[in-house]
């Protein structure tokens, strides 16, 4: 499918009064006395002036760098344009030409080479390179060193550590008190002590604690009580 042309009302007007501009400095500088391909390359110089400084102006201002510099070339290039597009509309008289102007057109070529020198090599902001990270052997070194500069140093003894009275004992543990056995009724006792002789009977060995809860059905608490008892 072809792609349709659009016409761009901005594009065709920056066409148009960019060729009358050329047109106009090609006229000075040919009335000028500059014959030939040279009359050609006057309007060109103004103009990749005008644009390098526009462009120059631009990129400092985003890198926040001083644009004073950049605003005096566009100046200039602005200036040239304009005033040979002023000449050139009858206030001038191109077949008669002042001296002043003749000396203008022909200094013009250096005083572009400047700019444009100026322009390209115009500082701009930089931004700081980091610091280097420290390498490897000299980290264990750095670390020492800050290790060593930073040891706190041992604090005072008080003087009434230093003092001869003797510092007291501290009392020794003592052992922990033998578990309270619950009381048993006398009923108890008698019938668990014939229950431990049956077993005696028909084991030949006196009767455990455990089998004599699991006989009784009692606690183990008290199950231990009466085997006390039992002993």
């Amino acid at each position: 499918m072809p792609r349709k042309l659009r016409v761009d009302a901005v594009l065709v007007q920056a066409v148009i009064a960019g060729a009358l501009s050329f047109a106009h400095l090609h006229d000075l500088a040919a009335a000028a006395g500059q014959s030939g391909w040279k009359a050609w390359a006057y309007p060109i110089s103004v103009d990749l002036l005008l644009v390098a400084a526009w462009r120059r102006l631009r990129i400092l201002r985003t890198d926040g760098a001083p644009v004073r510099a950049a605003w005096l070339w566009f100046a200039v290039a602005l200036s040239a344009s304009l005033g040979a597009n002023i000449a050139t509309a009858g206030l001038l008289d191109l077949d008669h030409v002042p001296d002043w102007l003749s000396i203008l057109v022909a200094g013009w070529p250096a005083l572009a080479f400047l700019g444009g020198t100026l322009l390209v090599h115009a500082p701009g902001h930089q931004t700081p390179a980091p610091a280097p990270a420290p390498t490897a052997a000299a980290a264990p070194e750095r670390t020492a060193t800050a290790s060593v500069e930073r040891a706190p140093e041992p604090a005072p003894v008080p003087e009434a550590f230093e003092a001869s009275e003797p510092v007291p004992a501290l009392p020794a543990s003592q052992p922990a008190p033998a578990p309270v056995l619950p009381a048993v009724p006398a009923a108890l006792v008698a019938h668990a002590r014939k229950v431990a002789d049956d077993h005696h009977a028909r084991t030949g060995a006196p009767i455990d604690t455990d089998t004599l809860r699991v006989r009784l059905g009692v606690p183990a608490q008290l199950a231990d009580a009466i085997a006390a008892q039992l002993a």
